[in-house]
Formats: C-alpha cells, structure tokens, sequence
C-alpha cells in the first residue's frame, strides 16, 4: 500500500470558452518516511498538482490516494505551508496556529497546549501575542509551519515554503524544517514540497521530479542519495544539480 497515490491526474482550465491543460496525465507515489520535491518550468502547473494533492482542488480527470482513500476537500491527515504565509492578520500568533484545530473540535485548553507546544518547538516563543504586522518574513513562515504541523499530520504539501524569504532566513529554515521532520516523535511522516529552486530541492529531498512545459508530465523522477547533512559544495552534490537542470532544460 502506497502512503500517497497520483494516479493519472489532469487538470483543464476553461476560460472564455478556451480549455487549456496545464497537467497531463500525471502518476507518482509517495512513500512514508518520504520527502519528494517536485520541480519544473514557470507555469508547469506544480502548484496546481500540490492542490490536487492535498484536496484543495479537483482533478478534471484522475485520482489522489491517501492510504489507499480518495483524497477529500478535508483531510485532517494533511496540511499545508504557503508561499505567501496565509495568516490571519486580526489573529495573533497563538490565534492562527490554532486555526488548524479547531476544525478537530478540541477544547480550548488543549487547543492552547498543542499550539504552545509547536510555537515552541518552531521558536516563536516570546511572540504569542504579536499580530503577523509586527513579524518578519521568516517569523510569519514559522508561524504557518506550527499551524500545519499542529495538527499532527501525516502528510506536509509545502508550496515555494522559502521563496518570499531573504537567502539566510531560508536557509535557517531549511536546515530546522529538516531537523525537524527526521525527528520520528514529530509530525509529519512524509513531505511534498513544490520548488522552482534546483538547489533547495537537491538539498531537501529523498527524490525529485521534473515536471515539463504544459501540458505538464513527469520528464523523470531522480533519486538523490546523498547522506545528510548535505555539502553543497562537494562534486556529487553539483552532479546532482547538474542532473536536474539537464532534465529540465
């Protein structure tokens, strides 16, 4: 049985009576104690296949797989980060990082000690009660990642987590999000993460996969075995990187 499933998945766009296909009969699967990047051109539809993948949007033909369930609108297994944070700006930080749980109905109290549990575990003590206004980018990108991983997913579907973010704070990230998810007492089991940046995909991921120009399919899916932490200096490193902009050039 296969964690996550794509079986033959497209996705048509209808506007002004014109269709356009962004993805093309896509299939992959995903492993638990995974974590998959995918990557491709601009407009390759990755974004639209994270969608998919996490039941935020349908499929015009094709099915996702969850522990062999079809994927639904709600799936309280997966949860997501945004490139663009998505917090509520009238809610502090303990606020949004609850947000997530309140559609598991918990009472207050333990709505509040999951939270605090995971701003501590992302760093944020100390800034609680602050509103996303007052926080830096990085902070912000914190915060969505305790809401997600508050609710104790099994599966993180992660859309361009680090491109609004100056290099240092992404890499900071970078290392803390992988610190964290090797981390077998904490949430999640497995991560999808869509990327336009080669490097990042190279560093993070067990494996990545390469989109094409729309109608998007799977031009290949390379396996990066390259033990952690990685040296992004080293040949085999590059080799990899090299590999990867081939595939989509």
């Amino acid at each position: 049985m296969s964690f996550l499933e794509v079986r033959n998945v497209s996705k048509t766009f209808e506007e002004e009576g014109k269709k356009f296909t962004v993805l093309g009969d896509i299939s992959f699967s995903v492993e638990r104690d995974e974590f998959l990047a995918i990557v491709g051109p601009s407009g390759s539809g990755k974004t639209v296949l994270l969608r998919i993948i996490s039941g935020i949007e349908k499929a015009t033909s094709g099915t996702v797989l969850f522990e062999d369930q079809p994927i639904g609108i709600s799936n309280p297994q997966i949860a997501n980060v945004f490139q663009n944070f998505a917090l509520l700006p009238w809610l502090t930080v303990q606020d949004n990082v609850e947000l997530g749980l309140y559609a598991q109905k918990l009472p207050p109290e333990k709505r509040k000690s999951t939270a605090q549990k995971y701003i501590r575990i992302v760093g944020l003590e100390g800034v609680e009660n602050a509103y996303p206004r007052e926080l830096s980018g990085g902070t912000k990108q914190r915060v969505g990642i305790a809401r997600a991983l508050a609710v104790e997913p099994a599966l993180l579907c992660m859309d361009e987590p680090f491109s609004s973010l100056d290099n240092l704070t992404a890499a900071s990230l970078r290392e803390e999000l992988l610190l964290l998810w090797q981390d077998k007492s904490l949430p999640p089991d497995s991560i999808v993460m869509v990327t336009h940046n080669i490097e990042e995909a190279v560093y993070m991921a067990d494996r990545v996969i390469v989109l094409s120009h729309p109608p998007a399919r799977i031009v290949a899916q390379l396996k990066i075995s390259l033990p952690r932490p990685r040296d992004t200096k080293s040949q085999e490193f590059i080799n990899d990187v090299d590999k990867v902009y081939s595939l989509m050039t």
